[in-house]
């Protein structure tokens, strides 16, 4: 199972730092690994994080930070995912620059050499309060709207509704498929980011705040506010096995919103009875391709995460994908899932 690497970009006072601030606090039951790049005094939780430039940092939370100030990941990533450090991380977040360019970092992740990690995304951050203005000056921050595989909306509170609909608007007109997320306080629910392992069952510690309270996980300033409104999940299951063409065109077109879609596959062409692990992550899709478990039913089994799904009109498009009668015999059909599947 790879680590996800999830690029956090945005620019200058958009909220990058809250949105991870906010991440850290509610990993309750997530090991996060936090790059930070070109930074002077940036605050991650009560820490005061400045000059240990290249260094590693445990916080309090069993998480890990380090940083750096010349956009090298590789060393970090490899420090970070290394097994002497205990039960492995549920993802990675890099906090890029404020200027950075995010596509430079996406590649830096993309063409990493680490073992064992995944490209995981590029959330780009955008501020509902300043980016009319701020792209006027700084044209170069639509390109980086529309190569987001999610847009966050910042500061949503200070402004009106009619305002914090159009900055979505405009977030939209530049990335068609990119879900656009509010996050008034860079609040954001883990969960469509990458997936935390299960809850474990603990004792309550000396101290520690309880369910219900204010500041509790389930209180109006706890991580639990409402979070599972901000992303939609959406499940789907198939006996009968998919066209690879169809599906493989669904991918490369799916509809609005749709950040991640991940599970098993089974596909109908003659000589190609494996099961095909799928995970994508915005435009990255990865088939894995191996045996069926013994006993287990060979059947499709999907599931989609993203804000703002139109169920039904995924499903409809879904369900399209599914191939009735004999299997297919062109193995060219394949092609399209070979070029992508690690291991063939």
């Amino acid at each position: 199972m790879s680590t996800p690497v999830v690029v956090l970009a945005g620019f200058l006072g958009a909220g990058k730092t809250t949105v991870l601030n906010q991440l850290l606090r509610s990993a309750t039951d997530v090991r996060l690994g936090v790059v930070v790049n070109d930074f002077g005094a940036v605050g991650i939780d009560a820490l005061l994080v400045a000059g240990w430039a290249d260094s590693a940092v445990s916080l309090e939370n069993g998480c890990l930070c380090c940083s750096t100030d010349d956009g090298s990941v590789d060393e970090l990533l490899a420090r970070l995912t290394a097994p002497r450090r205990g039960p492995g991380l549920d993802a990675v977040v890099i906090e890029a620059s404020g200027v950075a360019d995010p596509a430079a970092m996406v590649r830096r992740v993309l063409t990493s050499s680490v073992p064992g990690v995944s490209y995981g995304g590029l959330v780009v951050v955008v501020d509902a309060v300043e980016f009319a203005a701020a792209r006027r000056r700084h044209p170069e921050l639509d390109d980086h709207v529309a190569m987001a595989d999610v847009v966050l909306l910042t500061k949503t509170d200070l402004v009106g509704p009619e305002e914090a609909a159009r900055t979505a608007a405009a977030c939209r007109e530049l990335n068609a498929w990119a879900p656009v997320v509010p996050a008034a306080r860079g609040q954001l629910d883990a969960r469509l980011l990458f997936e935390p392992r299960p809850p474990r069952q603990r004792q309550l510690a000396l101290g520690e705040v309880v369910a219900g309270h204010p500041d509790g996980p389930d209180g109006p300033d706890g991580h639990g506010t409402h979070l599972h409104a901000l992303y939609d999940t959406l499940t789907f299951r198939s006996e009968d096995p998919l066209d690879p063409r169809r599906f493989v065109e669904f991918l490369q077109r799916r509809p609005s919103g749709v950040f991640r879609v991940k599970g098993f596959v089974r596909f109908a062409v003659r000589g190609f009875p494996q099961r095909y692990l799928l995970h994508t992550v915005g435009a990255a899709v990865r088939f894995e391709r191996g045996p069926w478990p013994r006993g287990a039913p060979r059947v499709t089994e999907l599931v989609l995460v993203g804000a703002g799904l139109d169920a039904e009109g995924l499903r409809t498009a879904l369900r399209a994908c599914v191939h009735e009668g004999p299997p297919l015999t062109d193995e060219m059909a394949m092609m399209g899932v070979l070029r992508d599947t690690e291991g063939a």
